[in-house]
């Protein structure tokens, strides 16, 4: 194992994700890369259409060795487990412990945005954060990623050219740059190596 990969463990105690157009086919496949062992919480937002039942985490579930659920308010926050933010409420890291669900108004017309989750988790575990933004054809989490990095921890963000849709990482690389700009596939690499 590398430094590099060993320190990821050493390094991160939560990891947030954020995907929009294209972004279940590029979950589908980060979760797949997730281990059974994986040390540290993993929580998402992908943004939903906000007047009907999303299912995202039903259909995720097959593809990842970790439970994957949708959020709850006050839900305990957990090492080895990952959570969707459900349609129409914004999704925060309340404490190291528990999330919590808002009504909050929408950002740039989501809800659940990007922005609040990474802002909220930057707040809580600052350098100790892993945060991934994926394929989107909005500048959501542009400003989340910048409050990841403004507060120490990492941003990946997925190459542009390889995105379905490329707006949104290429809008967060110009707002707030990265810690590394990465392949689908190479962000689920270095995950794949993500153990305790």
């Amino acid at each position: 194992m590398s430094a590099a990969v060993s320190s990821l463990a050493a390094h991160y105690d939560a990891i947030v994700i954020g995907a929009s157009a294209g972004g279940v086919a590029a979950l589908g496949a980060i979760l797949g890369s997730l281990p059974a062992d994986l040390p540290v919480p993993v929580v998402i937002v992908l943004h939903l259409p906000r007047d009907r039942p999303s299912s995202i985490s039903e259909v995720l579930d097959g593809d990842c060795a970790l439970p994957v659920r949708e959020a709850f308010d006050k839900q305990p926050l957990l090492p080895g487990t990952v959570t969707f933010a459900p349609p129409d409420y914004h999704l925060l890291v309340e404490s190291r412990q528990s999330l919590a669900l808002s009504v909050d108004d929408p950002v740039l017309f989501s809800r659940p945005a990007i922005d609040p989750l990474f802002e909220s988790a930057a707040e809580t575990f600052g350098e100790r954060l892993l945060a991934l933004l994926l394929t989107g054809a909005s500048s959501d989490g542009s400003q989340g990623v910048a409050a990841v990095r403004q507060r120490g921890g990492s941003a990946w963000i997925q190459r542009p050219e390889d995105a379905v849709s490329p707006l949104m990482p290429a809008s967060a690389l110009a707002h707030a740059g990265a810690d590394a700009v990465l392949t689908l596939d190479a962000i689920c690499k270095r995950l794949s190596e993500f153990h305790p």
